[in-house]
């Protein structure tokens, strides 16, 4: 092959060094420059070079013609390291041929791959404003891969179904309230399983690795990545990431079987156990042990730090020209995550927190002057105490991190409450955890502290504002309350996932599973507009889902519990003005 890279010429020759191996010479300007070695044994196949086992210069160990090697006992094989460019393919973006070799004498066959350098977005456009954010696939930078039929068309649970498989042109329109001359938008690839699949059941090594927090349907989705691999599609050899990242280079792993994750979904928590946002994370090892033990389709569950590393992972076994998927399952309490209608766990989490509503409720009405004060999850996004409040329908006042407010003076927070009491007797407040940090003094030890994930550590808002309140009817002396503090956000996110949350994670699995067997890869898959939908790591990575309060849903629960916004005009403005600009800066990326 001849690749042409500003004024250097650089081409590979082919040689054999013995009959189980095959390698490439590679030269630059005329002279060799390293040597690249594959094993040749019943496993391997010609497109395939996850199992390259040295990388050498060449200078002292080539003969004169260039074509073959020295064998003597005097050749010096240097240690396998991807991340070493000096003798891992230098050049991006280079075909290679090369050739398996049965005798020093046979070529069975010759075959290219292109190492390709970190992947870029795949954008499709179309008629009419048409926009595809296409998920990448092993085909891009592995060419001449080999199809199989897929499975499923001789499954007899599938038998009764119409239509098998996924039409390839299928998308899923990200914005489906348009105008008629709007343009048609952002389209993301359709889940669902394909009549073409790119692995062999048989050949199968899969790995499942849960990261970040505890959330609700954990296990689900493990059992039915596992159950669906194993009933869908034959594949028997399923492993369990125990610990997070790390768990990929310390060897902790479990084998899983339908047997064995039978009962897994009535449990709360993970049964692989977790690190916390990317802790562990070293992208070298975690893709030196996948090569290692031979896996070639990897599930990630986590959140946003999780899918970062999902990412990273990704792009190294691009770099490295692996025929390995690696997929993302978001998962996130907060329901935080971009693009997709919500997260799995997150209903789940909205029914538990009603516990703590209803005890708050009970605890503040059975008294005078009383108030309930509830604290969820929510760091930087709302979602469960908005969802909380308006589905209980006791709650008075609900405060959010996309909503600021104010404690004193006209239309702050002292005087609702003192409202509320003069005229129900009772109150009971809702309170995200992330909301009003800015209120809190920043001379409290911690404030400007990290967690495990890089999150900034949170004050205890609940117990934060609870004093505020004490405090400041205990100076008026015009009114004797009485509050209790309800924090259950431990207990909210350990539970089991309730039947809804069952079903989702059951089609988030499914689809993950008919993803990675397609091909596809570098994606995380989730519900947009109520369609299954395959999403690259790129999109959910770039920002966070919030609580927009312009949106009729806050307006909603400001109806239902006839709190005041706690905004000014100018804030109202500047949040319309902001919602506005980041619709046209879509529309331009269109």
């Amino acid at each position: 092959m001849l690749f042409i890279q500003a004024s250097l010429s650089v081409s590979s020759i082919l040689f054999c060094v013995r009959p189980t191996y095959v390698g490439v010479v590679h030269v630059c300007c005329g002279e060799p420059t390293h040597v690249c070695l594959w094993p040749l044994d019943s496993s391997s196949t010609a497109t395939n070079t996850s199992s390259t086992v040295a990388v050498f210069p060449c200078e002292t160990n080539l003969n004169g013609n260039n074509s073959s090697i020295s064998t003597s006992a005097s050749i010096r094989f240097l240690s396998f390291d991807p991340t070493n460019t000096q003798f891992y393919f230098p050049f991006p973006g280079i075909a290679i041929t090369y050739a398996t070799f049965s005798s020093n004498s046979t070529c069975d066959s010759i075959s290219t791959i292109i190492m390709m350098p970190n992947s870029e977005p795949k954008i499709i456009t179309g008629l009419a404003g048409y926009v595809l954010e296409d998920v990448p696939h092993l085909s891009d930078y592995i060419p001449h891969l080999t199809t199989y039929p897929n499975p499923l068309q001789d499954n007899p649970s599938y038998s009764v179904v119409k239509q098998y498989f996924v039409d390839v042109d299928d998308t899923v329109a990200q914005q489906i309230v348009v105008h008629k001359n709007s343009p048609r938008g952002t389209h993301f690839r359709r889940a669902g399983p394909r009549q073409k699949v790119y692995f062999e059941s048989k050949d199968v090594y899969a790995c499942i690795v849960t990261c970040g927090g505890l959330c609700p349907g954990v296990n689900t989705v493990i059992r039915e990545i596992v159950c669906g691999l194993y009933h869908m599609y034959g594949v028997h050899k399923v492993l369990g990431i125990e610990g997070g990242y790390r768990g990929f280079y310390s060897r902790n792993t479990i084998p899983l079987t339908p047997k064995f994750v039978n009962d897994i979904h009535k449990r709360g928590g993970t049964i692989l156990g977790t690190s916390q946002g990317k802790g562990g994370h070293d992208t070298s090892k975690i893709v030196d042990s996948i090569q290692d033990r031979g896996i070639n389709q990897v599930y990630i569950l986590g959140g946003d730090g999780t899918q970062k590393g999902a990412s990273l992972i990704s792009e190294e076994i691009r770099r490295r020209g692996l025929k390995v998927s690696v997929v993302g399952i978001p998962e996130s309490v907060d329901n935080d995550i971009p693009v997709i209608d919500k997260s799995f766990g997150f209903d789940t989490a909205v029914e538990e927190a009603q516990r703590a509503i209803n005890a708050a409720h009970v605890e503040a009405e059975s008294t005078e002057n009383g108030i309930g004060l509830v604290k969820l999850m929510g760091r930087y996004s709302g979602f469960i105490a908005m969802y909380a409040t308006l589905a209980s329908r006791d709650v008075d006042c609900c405060l959010i991190p996309e909503s600021p407010f104010y404690l004193e003076g006209p239309g702050g927070l002292f005087e609702f409450i003192r409202k509320r009491l003069t005229e129900n007797g009772h109150m009971v407040i809702v309170i995200a955890e992330g909301a009003a940090q800015e209120l809190i003094s920043e001379s409290l030890s911690g404030m400007n502290k990290q967690d495990a994930s890089g999150n900034k550590l949170l004050q205890d808002v609940g117990l934060w504002l609870s004093q505020k309140i004490k405090d400041h009817f205990t100076k008026s002396q015009k009114m004797a309350i009485t509050l209790k503090y309800i924090d259950p956000t431990y207990m909210i996110r350990a539970v089991p996932s309730i039947a809804s949350d069952n079903v989702y994670c059951t089609l988030l699995a499914q689809s993950t599973v008919h993803g990675a067997m397609a091909g596809y890869t570098g994606f995380t898959v989730g519900a947009v507009n109520g369609r299954h939908s395959y999403i690259p790591f790129y999109r959910i990575n770039e920002s966070q889902k919030k609580v927009v309060i312009t949106d009729r849903m806050w307006a909603r629960l400001l109806s239902s519990t006839n709190q005041p916004s706690f905004l000014n005009p100018k804030d109202i403005t500047s949040q319309t003005e902001q919602r506005t600009e980041h619709h046209s800066s879509n529309r331009e990326r269109l």
